[in-house]
């Protein structure tokens, strides 16, 4: 009887053993492109002016 349960205990134990080693996992990864967008800088011309004449006593050469 011993002999029974062990053989049907190690039947499905040795066929689930030998399917698991010839079991295949797969794994893609889908990797797309990243989109680029440019960024735009718009200097206004108007307050740089005006900076550079405030300044601009600061940039004279002292005498």
């Amino acid at each position: 009887m011993r002999n029974y349960i062990v053989v049907l205990f190690a039947i499905p134990v040795l066929l689930l053993s030998i399917t698991g080693c010839k079991l295949r996992t797969e794994n893609t990864v889908k990797v797309e492109p990243i989109e680029i967008k440019p960024i735009h800088i718009t200097i206004n011309v108007k307050v740089e002016k005006e900076l550079d004449d405030f300044f601009s006593d600061i940039d004279e050469p002292q005498k």
